[in-house]
């Protein structure tokens, strides 16, 4: 995850979500292809990684599809910068980040990746493979504090 390159710390506390908003609408979701659509509305708002930023060491090992991670911190909380050259993905992406993006180190870890996704219910919807990378990316992020 770590690179030589990386985002300025301007762009990190840029970045900004808001879990009150972002978490009714999928509690308010009927079904699957509700939280499909909610999933794909968020990643359309995580911005693009400029093509400086996607190189090989930022990439997240364990995703089918190319995604990339970067980690800053700042007065003791944890930041994220994330992207990926799949919609689905880069929602996904943004769902942890909403839920990790701005934290302390204990909070990371106290994340419970499996409980976070039952109670937005995703679980059982995702394929195996997009499963895999979904954990990869939210033990990339753990890693990291």
């Amino acid at each position: 995850m770590s690179s030589a390159v990386q985002p300025a710390t301007e762009t990190f506390l840029a970045l900004k979500f808001d879990s009150g908003e972002i978490l009714p609408k999928f509690d308010n979701a009927n079904n699957w292809q509700e939280r499909y659509r909610q999933i794909m509305l968020l990643g359309k708002t995580l911005p693009k990684l400029e093509d400086e930023f996607r190189v090989e060491q930022a990439q997240v090992r364990g995703c089918e599809s190319n995604a990339w991670l970067y980690h800053s911190e700042i007065d003791g909380k944890h930041y994220y910068l994330a992207d990926s050259d799949a919609r689905i993905v880069k929602g996904l992406v943004a769902l942890l980040l909403t839920a990790c993006h701005g934290k302390s180190a204990d909070e990371i870890a106290a994340f419970d990746t499996e409980a976070y996704f039952d109670r937005l219910g995703l679980t059982g919807q995702l394929s195996p493979s997009r499963t895999n990378g979904l954990f990869a990316l939210a033990k990339a992020i753990k890693a990291s504090v």
